[in-house]
């Protein structure tokens, strides 16, 4: 792997906060690259398949044949995206722990399907944020993650901005959007209050997606968030994929109940939140006997 590619994977997150108090730091302009993502162009196709494969053949070298992985459930993910109706968009969420979360991840899908149609194919794998004053702080950084399929975020601009539109009209074609609702790479593994950016997704949604939770633990040691800034091998890693969460009821309620649509967010944000915390509890358990082997 080029020294450029490591660079540009295992950057790691910025300490820079904003020029003011309660100002998001802009590092770049990066107004340019929402029409390149909207439309893609068929230069934007072909570059976006050699970085997709690339990335997703070195993401399953690096988890799953030089680290020791457990992974339960996939078959939820491969499922859905095997299976799925036309047009149905899927939506992926998951807890944050290292800069190698994603693509990491993506890397247990198994390249036996269709000819390495999930892990390296750009019309398959994921549509997901990321943050804006790390991967897209000039324009050689900004055109490869723009290449794999990443939208720029900018943290601390609300849930109406350009990255959420984004997300949303990918959903509305029945792609596959992934989202990190904690907002940011947990370095303390706390309990963060999920951002309510995932709630307007959904809500804003006209097809519900099928909503798939993520829980992993371990990526912090393959690739940790201090100085020295490599990738370790020979961890143990646990993934464990959780059944779809089911919202159609709650959204039933909400489209019938005068609430605005910041109760919605909520409502919607919270149960999310609710759901993804019986898996990690469930998966820390999973991780500990891991350890124990």
């Amino acid at each position: 792997m080029s020294s450029f590619l490591f660079n540009l994977l295992l950057k790691p997150p910025s300490a820079a906060n904003g020029v003011a108090a309660g100002q998001p730091f802009i590092p770049y302009n990066i107004d340019w690259i929402f029409p390149q993502l909207q439309k893609p162009s068929r230069l934007w196709r072909i570059a976006s398949t050699g970085v997709i494969g690339l990335v997703g053949f070195f993401s399953k070298i690096v988890i799953v044949w030089l680290n020791k992985t457990r992974v339960h459930n996939i078959q939820v993910l491969e499922n859905a995206l095997e299976s799925r109706a036309h047009g149905v968009p899927l939506l992926t969420v998951s807890n944050h722990h290292s800069c190698f979360d994603d693509p990491g991840m993506w890397g247990l899908l198994k390249l036996r399907l269709l000819k390495l149609r999930n892990v390296c194919n750009k019309n398959v794998i994921r549509w997901s944020m990321a943050a804006h004053d790390i991967c897209f702080t000039n324009k050689y950084h900004s055109l490869f993650f723009m290449y794999g399929k990443c939208i720029p975020v900018v943290r601390g601009a609300g849930v109406y901005q350009p990255a959420i539109d984004l997300c949303i009209e990918k959903l509305k074609l029945g792609h596959w959007v992934h989202v990190f609702p904690e907002g940011k790479v947990n370095m303390t593994k706390e309990d963060l209050r999920f951002k309510w950016g995932v709630g307007r997704i959904i809500y804003e949604t006209p097809v519900l997606p099928i909503i798939i939770p993520i829980w992993h633990m371990g990526m912090d040691t393959v690739l940790p968030n201090e100085p020295p800034y490599y990738l370790r091998l020979g961890k143990k890693l646990t993934y464990n994929f959780g059944k779809p969460i089911d919202l159609n009821q709650l959204l039933n309620k909400l489209r019938a109940s005068p609430v605005s649509e910041e109760e919605a967010r909520k409502m919607i944000t919270d149960k999310i939140q609710e759901e993804m915390m019986v898996l990690k509890a469930e998966t820390e358990r999973l991780h500990l006997d891991h350890l124990k082997s």
